[in-house]
């Protein structure tokens, strides 16, 4: 899959879990728009994922959350260079989805240093658990 399908995909899995009873309000729109950004994804092919069929959601949206936010850090690094704004940004749109900022650095931390900057589930699932809210 090339870098376009991705991005498209993780796009249209944070619009699904982003939108409330069919719904994206603004402040949702605007951070899923901020993100399409940093990762130069066009203005109008963003717009155009608001009106396509969205995937479903797993039942486990805590995991799947931690997953969103695992898979952005990927695309943040995957040229190998994490840019001085990069981990402010990362910090700023953990904390808008809820996540541990002690669990954010030791995700970071972790992806830098992991081989393609892949880590298993049952490693980002540890890093998440420590913090009892989740």
């Amino acid at each position: 899959m090339d870098t376009c399908e991705e991005k498209k995909k993780l796009l249209l899995e944070m619009i699904a879990f982003a939108t409330v009873d069919g719904q994206l309000n603004k402040k949702g729109y605007d951070f899923l728009f901020l993100i399409a950004n940093e990762l130069d994804y066009e203005k109008g092919g963003f717009i155009d994922l608001l009106n396509h069929e969205l995937p479903k959601l797993p039942e486990n949206l805590k995991l799947a959350r931690i997953k969103q936010f695992y898979k952005l850090v990927v695309f943040f690094q995957n040229d190998g260079v994490l840019y001085t704004q990069d981990p402010d940004l990362i910090v700023h749109i953990a904390i808008s989805m809820g996540l541990d900022t002690d669990a954010i650095k030791k995700l970071i931390k972790k992806v830098k240093n992991a081989p393609n900057n892949i880590i298993s589930d049952d490693v980002l699932w540890d890093i998440f658990s420590d913090d009892v809210n989740y």
